[in-house]
């Protein structure tokens, strides 16, 4: 009888028991996630988490940002007590600003533009896109749907892919058939607890 060798899949961590405990250990590698939410409900500061986590964990990441510059994006987590800046001089960490709509773009052709840039993450262990909003705020559902097909592709030849929208962006049903093509799908919100805002 021959023993078969087990392969140990270890999920990336975020750099946070309690976040790896909620996802059930961490982000399991070869994965697409999405993380949507209503405005300041702590989405980029959740991925900020995520990337810094799996920095110090050994992982190679990418982010494509829509949001900030790579100095801005530097700063704002340096405001978090998390030190990007030796990562990204070793190049464990690449930071991609992307722009959603160039001239001549229109809201389907952004969408290409973001995934010719995801493509080009080949290798890394950890992409996040934050955000995927302006690209997919004024595209079709079918094209929205396409993007994230497109990202599930990447995601089954092994790339970990963490998507971040807000909640606005979908046009109804959309979301629904995103979550079910997702294998992980967070919702985040802010709640009235009493007199205090919960995120």
């Amino acid at each position: 009888m021959v023993a078969v060798a087990e392969v140990q899949v270890h999920a990336i961590s975020t750099g946070n028991t309690e976040i790896d405990k909620k996802l059930g250990g961490g982000i399991p590698p070869g994965s697409l996630t999405l993380i949507e939410g209503e405005s300041d409900s702590g989405k980029s500061v959740l991925v900020q988490q995520m990337t810094w986590g799996s920095l110090r964990s050994g992982c190679g990441v990418s982010v494509l940002t829509t949001e900030n510059t790579v100095s801005s994006l530097v700063k704002q987590m340096q405001s978090l007590n998390l030190d990007i800046l030796d990562y990204c001089l070793l190049g464990r960490l690449r930071i991609y600003p992307v722009q959603a709509m160039k001239i001549g773009n229109g809201p389907n052709e952004a969408l290409q533009v973001l995934l010719d840039a995801l493509g080009k993450q080949q290798g890394r262990d950890l992409v996040i896109i934050d955000s995927v909003t302006s690209f997919i705020a004024h595209a079709t559902p079918e094209h929205t749907i396409a993007f994230f097909e497109e990202c599930k592709g990447y995601s089954n030849m092994g790339m970990t892919i963490v998507a971040v929208a807000h909640s606005y962006a979908f046009k109804e049903g959309t979301l629904v058939r995103l979550s079910s093509m997702c294998d992980a799908h967070l919702r985040l919100r802010i709640e009235n607890m009493g007199e205090k805002l919960m995120k």
